[in-house]
């Protein structure tokens, strides 16, 4: 007789590991990769016709402060005047480095306790929205007006660029060990740690994912942090975020199309900014289109439209092989575009006037140029818009809630009432929660606003750390589960 005996697989000293059994993996590979989370974008509009705001000016109710979002978008049209010293000679910034100081001022006022996102989710967890003392004497201070200066406002209110990734996209494992060693080395030299023995413990990646966590913010210190600006002439646009969402912001580029003189110049045209949040790319495109009330001249917007989703190119800037960051507009995830896009009610300023007076806006609508070259799918295909429930937001008499038309009398200079002011979205994973406008007389057009709630898809966080005892169906089990019986053979 001869018994033969099966040998027990060897013990790995470290975590109490079996060689070549990982149950971790196992687990890990049974959840979803990502999963959706909800963040609230706030988007506005305002042409504010050349003029320069003074240094008292509150944008409080312009941003909507009082829901505060995850995300600001805020663009403007003719922050400067539109002549040929800015569109040929140097554009002015001084507007702009203002604009930017009142947006920054608002955002960091304390205000009532709100709904907020955590720093890894949407909305979802309640903190309080104050800012300390620090926090409210920064350099959103209006002394900057006496010496404004954009680079310099920029650079002091923009999110810290080691925290603002240039890529986020998922990594193969290879890619990611060797990011995994220089981010260990990179954290024992900052640390000076010393050497610490390269193996597969539990100490190392632990040390790793310290180095990868978002740097933590109180409930009292919660506030926005300024991620890309940019002027082109009178076009400017600002995208702000929660500094805590800012370590999961990536692929941030800015491109700029001009379509004024000569087709080419700033007046007209568009800035777009690309970023990722998470696993979600985004596009924010703030425009200027042709201006102009006569027949045919909605074909000029038409084509202004064309030539931007044709010329807007981002560049690349992924470090991986497999790159996610889109390369032009209708590619990303989620678009968003605003701006005074010049569309008017396709009626005599007689037969307007008489259809405003009795509030039939509907009807109006029914004329207007955008929603008749949408229908006919001329322009902007593929996008969407809110249902408008506001007077048309442009042309008033100044310091005035009189259209124009109202109290000028020359024919000329006369504008038919018209909702120049818009925002439209594509893609999927977006809900519009409100559409307004605001009541401020600071120009002859009426700001334009919109909340959006975003699907974003998120990477699932897991423990590298085998969890000992554990399997995937999450049974305690035992070492002694793992070994195989003895059994007993007789041979005749």
């Amino acid at each position: 007789m001869m018994l033969i005996s099966y040998l027990l697989p060897e013990k790995h000293e470290s975590g109490g590991l079996i060689e070549g059994l990982n149950l971790s993996n196992f687990e890990r590979s049974m959840a979803p990769v990502t999963e959706i989370r909800d963040f609230r974008i706030f988007v506005a509009t305002w042409n504010v016709g050349g003029k320069t705001p003074n240094s008292d000016m509150n944008l409080e109710n312009f941003l909507l402060m009082e829901s505060s979002a995850d995300i600001y978008v805020c663009g403007f049209q003719e922050i400067v005047p539109l002549n040929a010293g800015n569109v040929l000679v140097l554009e002015d910034n001084e507007p702009a480095a203002k604009w930017l100081a009142l947006i920054n001022q608002a955002l960091s006022r304390p205000h009532h306790d709100s709904i907020h996102s955590s720093p890894d989710s949407g909305h979802g967890s309640k903190h309080s929205n104050s800012n300390n003392s620090k926090e409210s004497k920064s350099s959103a201070s209006l002394h900057f007006f006496n010496k404004p200066a954009l680079k310099v406002l920029s650079k002091n209110f923009r999110a810290d660029s080691s925290l603002l990734k240039t890529c986020n996209c998922p990594v193969d494992s290879t890619t990611r060990e060797k990011r995994r060693q220089k981010k260990l080395s990179d954290l024992t030299n900052k640390l000076d740690l010393g050497p610490l023995p390269v193996r597969p413990d539990s100490n190392v990646d632990e040390l790793v994912a310290l180095s990868d966590m978002s740097p933590p913010f109180s409930a009292g210190q919660m506030g926005y942090r300024l991620i890309a600006s940019k002027q082109m002439v009178g076009i400017f646009v600002s995208v702000w975020a929660r500094k805590e969402l800012v370590p999961y912001i990536a692929h941030l580029r800015v491109s700029s199309v001009g379509r004024g003189i000569m087709g080419r110049l700033g007046n007209k045209g568009c800035i777009a900014v690309s970023m990722s949040l998470h696993q979600t790319s985004f596009c924010f495109v703030c425009s200027h289109l042709a201006s102009g009330e006569k027949e045919g001249d909605e074909l000029k917007r038409n084509a202004d439209v064309t030539e931007i989703l044709k010329g807007t190119q981002f560049p690349k800037i992924c470090r991986t092989p497999n790159h996610r960051a889109p390369e032009n507009i209708i590619e990303h995830d989620r678009v968003i575009w605003l701006g005074d896009l010049n569309y008017r009610v396709a009626l005599s300023y007689e037969k307007t006037r008489t259809l405003l007076e009795d509030n039939h806006w509907d009807t109006l609508l029914e004329k207007d140029q955008l929603n008749m070259e949408r229908e006919a799918g001329r322009v902007f295909n593929g996008f969407k818009e809110g249902r408008i429930h506001f007077a048309p937001t442009y042309k008033y008499s100044h310091n005035s809630d009189s259209y124009a038309g109202e109290t000028v009398k020359s024919k000329k200079k006369r504008r038919t009432p018209a909702w120049c002011d818009r925002i439209l979205w594509h893609g999927s994973g977006i809900e519009q929660l409100s559409y307004v406008r605001g009541e401020s007389r600071f120009s002859d057009h009426r700001p334009v606003s919109a909340v959006f709630s975003v699907e974003v898809e998120v990477r699932r966080k897991y423990d590298n750390r085998f969890r000992k005892g554990y399997s995937c169906g999450g049974k305690r089990l035992d070492y002694e589960d793992f070994m195989p019986k003895r059994h007993s053979f007789y041979e005749l």
